[in-house]
């Protein structure tokens, strides 16, 4: 049953924990996966400790291994194994055939939706939506504009630090939760370019799906040969890992809701798990962090999360 826009029905669907503890997000699939793999994914992390899961392509939409119909599938596989399942839209709307992706995700009628645009911002006012990742909120002015828009969420920008975000959290509007991105490679851009496809000497519109090739991203080095981003279609994303584990005291002292994993080909089940260990004082969150090394594609780094070089890792400078 399509439930009316404006209603905030879909919001009240989601999961209610009884407790005001700190929930686990899994973002959404950043890479292109073929199909057999994103359902094995998914099928696995139902089993997992996490809350929340974001679903859908927001990167490209030339990637059709799954339609909305098999999003929305996975979505009710997720949400009868007791997950909050959320659908996100794609950050960089360029052409109509993507205003028609935009609309059906916004109209689904079943799930809440992550807004990753101010197109789909604008689809969504007057329902209850996440101000997703993409959408710069900086100040306070702009958070309450997000909540008057019907926004029960936000989502911190990667380039907040951990003093702005302590700054936002005092002017929060009532009712609204916060999500900070706390474990996976920054999405840094977007462009109309695929990068991906140049790489191989092939024009964006026809490019093979090279993406399919690079279930992490593919690793761009300078003219000298040091590592310098990863390439990912049309985004560019850090080299290093972003991770707040070992600032857990810190994000509970804020009254964060929400730490966001976003998914990487392999261990992102154990990375939950690991999460959710520190969550409940089951481990030390610089243990913790120690041991997310082992799962990390590349070193780590937090240093927007400190005010610095996204690339930095710093370690011991907060105040709790």
């Amino acid at each position: 049953m399509a439930l009316p826009k404006g209603s905030g029905i879909r919001w009240a669907l989601f999961i209610v924990h009884g407790s005001n503890a700190m929930k686990l997000s899994l973002g959404s699939l950043l890479y292109y996966w073929p199909r057999e793999k994103v359902l094995r994914f998914y099928r696995d992390i139902a089993g997992t400790p996490v809350d929340i899961v974001y679903l859908g392509e927001t990167v490209c939409s030339r990637r059709h291994e799954l339609r909305l119909d098999d999003w929305l599938e996975i979505a009710q596989m997720l949400s009868d194994a007791g997950k909050e399942s959320i659908l996100s839209t794609q950050a960089l709307i360029e052409s109509e055939s993507d205003l028609k992706a935009l609309r059906r995700i916004t109209d689904n009628g079943q799930f809440p939706v992550e807004a990753n645009d101010m197109g789909a911002v604008h689809q969504l006012a007057g329902d209850a939506f996440v101000s997703g990742l993409h959408i710069n909120v900086f100040n306070a002015p702009m958070l309450r504009l997000m909540r008057d828009l019907g926004a029960k969420r936000w989502v911190a920008p990667l380039e907040l630090s951990c003093e702005g975000l302590r700054i936002l959290q005092s002017e929060r509007p009532a009712g609204m939760e916060t999500e900070v991105f706390s474990y996976g490679r920054l999405p840094l851009a977007f462009s109309a370019r695929c990068f991906t496809a140049r790489n191989r000497n092939l024009a964006k519109d026809d490019c093979r799906f090279s993406c399919l090739d690079h279930p992490d991203g593919l690793e761009l080095n300078t003219l000298d040969g040091e590592p310098l981003v990863v390439l990912n279609g049309i985004q560019t994303q850090s080299l290093r890992v972003h991770q707040v584990i070992d600032d857990l005291p810190l994000l509970r002292q804020m009254g964060v809701d929400v730490l966001r994993i976003s998914p990487q080909s392999s261990h992102t089940s154990d990375i939950v798990a690991l999460f959710h260990a520190a969550l409940h004082n089951e481990i030390e969150p610089s243990r913790a962090a120690a041991q997310l090394k082992q799962w990390m594609p590349a070193a780590p780094c937090n240093g927007f999360w400190h005010g610095k070089a996204g690339f930095e890792h710093i370690v011991g400078e907060v105040q709790h």
